[in-house]
């Protein structure tokens, strides 16, 4: 069986990060430029509409944000999920090497793949396959996996019937039901023993 993890939500706390670099940039930045508009945090990033927790000018500048101005900051320097979830997939990846293939997996563009590699090689991941796909690429995420251990709500509700999905569960997952989840990296070997 081929086993995607993916990257945002399940081993990077991408979304913390984000807020954090804002915070950082936008708000407490003492040289920051005199702006009419008034950058805030409108609450705590709980789901993955970053425009709904965070007040930026326009969908450009966010965009600028993430890809172009601070995307080093906040792919490659995000903090993981769990302390321990790298070693812990390391572990798992050990173990069941002989009988899967694991993959880890991520919607990326531009300049956050090299800092999504840096991310993986700074918490020492094992794994020899990174995948990266985009909305264009998706048919491409689907045709390498058989499995697919993900936090993403667009993907848990539309994927290919003939797929396995193990949800990653998180504050902006909790409405989607999913037959497979896990609450930690290390729930992970049991529910694969119990899919496979």
């Amino acid at each position: 069986m081929k086993i995607g993890i993916e990257i945002n939500g399940v081993l990077r706390n991408t979304l913390g990060k984000i807020q954090q670099e804002y915070e950082k940039w936008y708000i407490d930045n003492p040289f920051k430029e005199e702006s009419e508009f008034e950058y805030k945090v409108k609450s705590d990033i709980t789901t993955l509409n970053i425009l709904e927790h965070l007040a930026f000018k326009d969908n450009d500048e966010l965009y600028n944000f993430l890809y172009q101005e601070h995307t080093m900051e906040i792919f490659g320097h995000a903090g993981s999920v769990e302390p321990n979830g790298l070693l812990d997939l390391n572990s798992i990846y050990l173990d069941l090497r002989d009988k899967h293939e694991f993959i880890i997996v991520s919607d990326e563009i531009g300049k956050s793949k090299p800092a999504s590699l840096f991310f993986i090689s700074k918490f020492g991941s094992l794994i020899e396959h990174v995948l990266f796909y985009s909305e264009i690429t998706m048919d491409n995420l689907w045709s390498n996996v058989d499995i697919l251990v993900t936090a993403n709500p667009k993907l848990l509700l539309n994927h290919p019937q003939n797929k396995t999905l193990i949800k990653y569960e998180t504050s902006y997952n909790s409405d989607t039901q999913i037959i497979h989840q896990i609450k930690s990296i290390k729930d992970l070997k049991n529910k694969l023993q119990e899919i496979c």
